[in-house]
């Protein structure tokens, strides 16, 4: 490679970087939920365009967000050793680059969403602007982790709107589309990302209280081990509640089992409150949300389309 080529390589490694692409973890713990929610509103398979959106949609907007925050927090980052060299804070991306690659992947996923239907659009312009408030909540609100569990909940109303909603914007509003317990789901998978966001929050909480900042680990004190245990029971028991009311079958509930026996786990890397276990606690969500897609995924026998080719 030579002349532009070369010069462009080292601004893309860093915007790169800026997004995270390198761990996929934040999008990830979006993804899982709302596969889950796409799932259980289409009664399996969604079909390939639903599934192409909610996916490509998640990582992009996730893409977006880290470029926001990363302006939001870049005064307080440089502070944190752990975030100190991210490009925003370490200043090798100015902040109108990382603002503008932010809004031009937040209009590419805007570009996705639109070839869903009107309830689906609405609803994302909601969570797009819980997102934009989530990097400021934590110096105005002692549990900024609820108004992240909202903004990272919000692909679940946005999934059953999309598999359920009419098309014509004049027909149908968003309470139509989105049943009942697909706000049950919203409100079971924040206390999700609350116990997980609080294992996070404990990694950094010696340099937030420095800071000043409010997280759920300063809050919680010497409580926090039994919240975070406490919010992975409610966030079970929430699942199984519903598995109840939606009729679900034996995989769903041995996809839960898996889910809260990973969870469980998380009290011996936790309970001394290490950085280092405290955030291989955090990664391991991953599979937390992965065991819970696999059982909705496994209970469903409109699966069976994919299996044999013919997806609806």
């Amino acid at each position: 490679m030579t002349g532009p080529a070369v010069a462009a390589a080292p601004r893309l490694a860093l915007y790169l970087d800026l997004i995270r692409w390198d761990r996929p973890a934040g999008w990830l713990l979006l993804l899982w939920p709302t596969l889950s929610a796409l799932w259980i509103a289409a009664d399996g398979f969604p079909g390939w365009h639903l599934l192409t959106v909610f996916v490509a949609g998640t990582v992009i907007m996730r893409s977006a967000g880290c470029c926001v925050n990363d302006v939001a927090d870049r005064a307080f980052d440089r502070h944190v050793k752990r975030t100190a060299q991210r490009p925003v804070t370490s200043g090798r991306v100015s902040v109108r680059e990382a603002l503008t690659l932010g809004a031009a992947l937040g209009l590419v996923a805007f570009a996705l969403v639109l070839t869903t239907n009107p309830p689906t659009v609405w609803l994302s312009l909601a969570g797009l602007a819980v997102t934009l408030l989530y990097p400021f909540a934590k110096r105005v609100t002692p549990m900024p982790q609820v108004v992240l569990g909202v903004a990272f909940s919000f692909g679940i109303p946005m999934a059953f709107a999309a598999a359920l909603g009419a098309q014509d914007w004049a027909l149908q509003a968003v309470p139509d589309a989105v049943p009942p317990h697909a706000w049950w789901l919203l409100l079971g998978n924040i206390f999700w990302v609350l116990a997980y966001d609080t294992e996070y929050a404990m990694v950094d909480r010696d340099d937030d209280v420095k800071l000043g900042l409010k997280t759920s680990a300063i809050l919680f004190g010497r409580f926090d081990v039994a919240a975070v245990m406490l919010c992975y029971a409610l966030f079970i028991a929430s699942m199984v509640a519903i598995g109840l009311w939606q009729r679900q079958g034996p995989y769903y509930y041995a996809g839960l089992a898996v889910a809260g026996a990973i969870a469980l786990s998380h009290y011996r890397l936790i309970r001394t409150r290490s950085r280092e276990g405290c955030f291989k606690a955090f990664l391991h969500n991953n599979w937390v949300g992965a065991a819970v897609f696999a059982g909705i995924a496994l209970d469903n026998p409109a699966l069976a389309y994919v299996n044999q080719g013919f997806p609806r």
